[in-house]
């Protein structure tokens, strides 16, 4: 009885309820000593069993009715009940350029990414990064570095023509300073030499072959080596020559005497020296600041000094107007960026920067940098490329430099270049800078080697493969 009581509490069927407790109590009205009728033992009574079918359907029927009556005078008089529903989710952010992808992205660490696609929690929804890398080239490169005898290293694979970013590996020591590969502080040394060759030869008028003077060492920088002075222990060399072995006295004589201050800021500016490149992720601008010394016009012409600063990615964007006609290419790491519905909200498309130098400009700096590699001084770390079985198949050109810091304990290490296919299409721009310190471990032309042939290894298998089902 008591058990039944709490279950129907509050219930108004009474009818039903009587008839329940009726049949209870004749069920409890025999005493316990009392003797059973005869007749009953293994007789069912039907009308009985009849009221208990009926008091039992009522009792469900009953509960059911109460079940709802309960819930809905909860929601009629619960105060929340109304107003609480299941919140919208927040509205993600519209993405429609790269300033829209650099407010999303610049929170996060995007150095030494292993893997291609990334997940990124927005406003509570998840959002699908779908970048350019190639997984294979930045994981293998990762691998390759000399950690042990280097401080920083940054190196940037970069489609010429699209500005995709193939790989941005990067490596630092002290572990809080940032990706190396974006970082705009590494002295720019003997690479600022293409900004000065792409203006001499717009505004003077040189081309590969043209003769060059200088007296003394191809790598120290007096003032005595920048007069136009010609005797007998002058040395004449080709335009190219002098790029391809990086000849200091040549390109200090060509910034004082032929360009001067108006000419090296305004290359500069077209070089995109001094304001942030478009890319997906901020960085701060390379630096370059050129005084009224005109002895601070051959140091910076010839980039003998430590204040003209570059970043590896932009070392790339520079060497991609020599593939492109003299304009460079704006670099792009994101393709595609997709909610968790699978709707894309952002797709990469290629992007410009300025015209950098004329495409006659373009033309002759293509041609030197090839000088560069086949004897100059990236001639070492391309040893026997002609005869190699991949890299024979390319158009490689490339500029280095060099540059000790301020105390001497660290030694910077550039290669800017490209490589492109002979008798096909993909062609690159690698750009890599390593800090040596103590001793000199893996330099930056040795690991632009090495992408340039893993990447078009690949390429050119996978080109091999499809040319041989063509024929079946």
């Amino acid at each position: 009885m008591r058990k039944y009581s709490k279950r129907l509490s509050g219930y108004q069927n009474t009818t039903n309820w009587r008839n329940f407790q009726n049949d209870l109590n004749q069920q409890r009205g025999t005493r316990p000593n009392a003797r059973p009728n005869p007749r009953s033992i293994g007789r069912p009574n039907k009308r009985r069993i009849g009221r208990k079918i009926c008091a039992l359907a009522s009792l469900v029927i009953c509960g059911i009715f109460g079940i709802k009556v309960l819930v809905s005078n909860s929601m009629a008089t619960s105060p929340t009940a109304m107003t609480q529903t299941s919140a919208p989710p927040r509205e993600l952010p519209k993405i429609t350029n790269k300033q829209d992808i650099r407010d999303l992205l610049d929170k996060q660490d995007f150095e030494n990414l292993t893997e291609k696609n990334l997940e990124l929690l927005v406003n509570e929804q998840i959002l699908q990064i779908e970048t350019s890398l190639d997984e294979d080239l930045q994981n293998y490169l990762l691998s390759k570095m000399d950690r042990k005898n280097s401080r920083d290293i940054g190196i940037v694979v970069m489609e010429a023509d699209t500005g995709r970013i193939l790989a941005m590996a990067g490596f630092d020591k002290t572990g809080n300073a940032g990706n190396p590969c974006l970082r705009s502080n590494f002295p720019a040394a003997s690479i600022f030499k293409i900004v000065t060759a792409a203006s001499a030869v717009d505004h003077c008028n040189y081309n590969a072959d043209s003769t060059m003077h200088f007296n003394g060492y191809k790598h120290t920088l007096y003032k005595r080596q920048l007069t136009d002075q010609i005797n007998k222990h002058t040395n004449t060399v080709s335009f190219k020559d002098a790029f391809a072995q990086s000849i200091n006295p040549v390109f200090g004589k060509i910034g004082e005497n032929r360009l001067g201050k108006s000419l090296l800021e305004k290359y500069a500016d077209t070089f995109k020296f001094n304001e942030p490149l478009d890319f997906d992720l901020s960085l701060p601008p390379s630096h370059f600041k050129v005084n009224d010394d005109p002895y601070d016009w051959a140091e910076m012409a010839s980039g003998f000094n430590r204040d003209t600063t570059i970043s590896p990615l932009h070392g790339a964007v520079m060497a991609s107007a020599v593939l492109n006609g003299g304009r460079m290419v704006a670099p792009s790491l994101v393709d595609r960026i997709s909610d968790d519905k699978g709707t894309v909200l952002y797709h990469g498309q290629q992007t410009w920067e300025q015209q950098a130098m004329s495409a006659r400009a373009s033309t002759v700096l293509d041609q030197m940098m090839q000088t560069t590699i086949k004897s100059g001084t990236a001639r070492k770390s391309f040893s026997g490329y002609q005869k190699d079985k991949i890299l024979s198949q390319l158009q490689i050109g490339g500029k280095t430099g060099s540059m000790d810091n301020n105390t001497h304990e660290v030694r910077y290490d550039w290669f800017v270049g490209f490589a492109n296919e002979r008798h096909g299409q993909a062609k690159v721009v690698v750009s890599v800078m390593v800090a040596h310190e103590k001793f000199i471990g893996i330099r930056a032309g040795q690991y632009a080697r090495m992408a340039i042939t893993h990447y078009f290894s690949k390429l050119l298998a996978k080109a091999k493969d499809e040319q041989a089902i063509q024929k079946i």
